[in-house]
């Protein structure tokens, strides 16, 4: 750089033996230069000096100038006629300020905004690479940039080199189909790197470019995902369990993370069978919930999920709350992503009845209530889950998409162990949800010793459970089958049925064993309870007639009412028990 302190070298190596005639300050430091190469080559200076009319200007101030006192060093020495070297780490600058010096073809031929133009054109512009060097460089040159088309050209030229890059190299194509993990991601990713160095609205108009240049929709989402991880490091997923559960602090640039993440959103592709990975969709909506994305953003990311939601795992749908004072869980949030997933089964439905058999949604329905009721089981213990939306989240999904109702049974059983203090009507409101013919023994059996159900609940599940029991007995094969497995489940294969079949029969057979054994227990008591009876009834006979006769003996007198008493003691002694006599003797004295 030529500043106040060597200046005198600057100007010694054109003119020895000629002083410099003007000193020009850009950004606070000066530069003695000479007018007359100056005025050749920029029209800009050249307007400067003629609007003043005194001839003896000696002090010239830029303001504005792009790219700082560096770059205006090297277009004076362009001026100068010194050489120097055009490289894509200065040609952005060296086009900006040639253009706002006005160094054009009109005052000099081949003058410098040409010949930055002619290594734009042949060098810069023909590399994936070297555009988006200068692209980054043109993000402290706005508006000039811009000005230039420079941003625009540089944008369209990354897009049309990734689109020469898949479309001629069917070599590279080829070894892209390889098993390898590690070839296939060394050649998706060789620009991807590259992108991620940029400005998100610099990258924002690059994806959209590569868009309509064909490019891809999966190595658009491969750029995504890496964009995203190498500019969202901010928020960690500890963070998310923050027991403060409090917002990002400004240090963070949470504002410039949500404008990063709702663009990144905005690029997602619209293909439904997107390779787009269902962890990288729920750690962007749990980033979003972080730095408070609009609802239109949130949204989005939920409708993309529920697209996908009989493949989601477990893991995922426990996404941590936010909100202060709230259950550990954004159940909310999965709420919605259940609804969308439901509207999406009716349209694609278009009215059939997802509950028949052979129905093409109806698998899918299956898989997510049994999702659903494994994340009930989850987050019941949540002593801040409230009722309401406990509750909701059941109501939601149709009776059809569950084959039993144990997983439900279990969710509910848990719910009401960590809440206590439910009222009985809250209780039974609860447990209206389960169905108990779709219960299975197992479930039977504990529910009808659980004290924490219902009364109404238990009767509900005795009487079904009394009722199984009856048709196994009677070997009724209509109803049994309803109401040991709830509703037929989907079509199963003929090893599949076979095996259904055969556990089936073990648990009627195992049924039946108990069932006969309980009647023979039965019998026995019914047996003991005759010979009670027929016992009590001889002593009430042999009773009643003793204080028969006694009565009859009382007008007598005493001596023979005596005689005659004595005799029926002895003979009672010797046919009654010593019960009866006992009695006897008692009744007549």
């Amino acid at each position: 750089m030529v500043s106040s302190s060597n200046h005198h070298t600057f100007a010694a190596r054109i003119f020895s033996d000629v002083a410099g005639d003007i000193t020009i300050i850009v950004d606070g430091e000066p530069f003695l230069l000479h007018k007359f190469p100056l005025v050749q080559r920029s029209g800009k200076i050249r307007k400067l000096v003629a609007e003043v009319k005194d001839s003896d200007l000696s002090k010239l101030e830029l303001l504005n100038i792009p790219a700082g006192p560096q770059t205006f060093e090297l277009a004076m020495k362009f001026c100068y006629g010194m050489n120097f070297q055009i490289t894509t780490a200065n040609v952005a600058q060296l086009r900006c300020v040639a253009e706002f010096l006005e160094m054009t073809e009109d005052y000099r031929e081949e003058n410098l905004i040409a010949r930055t133009e002619v290594y734009l054109d042949d060098v810069v512009l023909q590399s994936l690479e070297h555009s988006v060097e200068v692209l980054t460089a043109c993000e402290s040159l706005i508006p000039m940039a811009e000005d230039v088309s420079l941003v625009d050209r540089c944008v369209e030229a990354i897009a049309m080199n990734a689109s020469k890059e898949q479309l001629v190299s069917g070599l590279s194509r080829l070894e892209c189909d390889h098993p390898s993990t590690e070839l296939k991601s060394g050649c998706l990713d060789w620009w991807i790197d590259d992108l991620s160095v940029l400005r998100i609205d610099f990258y924002d108009r690059v994806i959209r470019a590569m868009g309509r240049a064909g490019v891809r929709p999966h190595s658009i989402t491969m750029s995504l995902m890496h964009y995203a991880r190498s500019s969202l490091k901010g928020i960690e997923k500890s963070q998310l369990w923050s027991s403060a559960k409090t917002k990002p602090s400004p240090e963070t640039r949470e504002n410039d993370q949500r404008l990063v993440l709702e663009t990144l959103v905005g690029l997602l592709p619209a293909e439904k069978s997107s390779s787009i990975p269902l962890g990288y969709l729920f750690g962007m909506l749990r980033i979003a919930m972080m730095v408070d994305a609009t609802l239109s953003c949130r949204f989005e990311l939920e409708r993309r999920i529920s697209l996908r939601l009989e493949t989601v795992s477990l893991d995922d749908l426990l996404i941590p709350s936010i909100q202060v004072g709230d259950s550990l869980f954004d159940i909310d949030t999965v709420h919605r992503i259940l609804v969308n997933f439901l509207q999406q089964i009716e349209e694609e439905e278009n009215g059939y009845e997802s509950d028949v058999l052979g129905s093409p949604c109806h698998g899918s329905l299956l898989k997510v209530g049994s999702l659903i009721e494994s994340y009930l089981a989850e987050v019941a213990p949540d002593p801040y889950l409230s009722l309401q939306k406990f509750s909701a989240m059941i109501e939601i999904l149709p009776d059809y998409s569950r084959v039993i109702d144990d997983g439900l049974y279990r969710a509910i059983d848990v719910y009401l162990k960590a809440h206590p203090m439910l009222t009985e009507h809250e209780s039974k409101k609860l447990c209206k949800f389960i169905d108990c013919q779709k219960l299975s023994q197992e479930a039977c059996n504990h529910a009808a010793q659980n004290d924490r159900l219902p009364l109404q609940m238990t009767v509900r599940v005795l009487y079904f459970e009394q009722l199984r029991l009856k048709n196994a007995v009677s070997g009724s094969s209509g109803d049994a089958f309803f109401i040991s497995s709830g509703i037929p489940s989907a079509p199963m294969s003929p090893r599949d049925n076979y095996a259904s079949l055969r556990r089936e029969n073990r648990e009627l057979k195992s049924e039946i064993s108990r069932m006969r054994v309980r009647l023979s227990e039965l019998e026995k008591e019914q047996m003991f309870m005759k010979e009670g009876l027929m016992h009590k009834s001889g002593i009430t006979r042999t009773l009643f007639t003793s204080i028969s006769r006694g009565f009859g003996r009382i007008g007598t007198s005493n001596g023979q009412a005596a005689g005659k008493k004595q005799k029926p003691c002895r003979k009672s002694r010797g046919s009654e028990g010593k019960t009866g006599r006992s009695r006897r003797c008692s009744a007549s004295s």
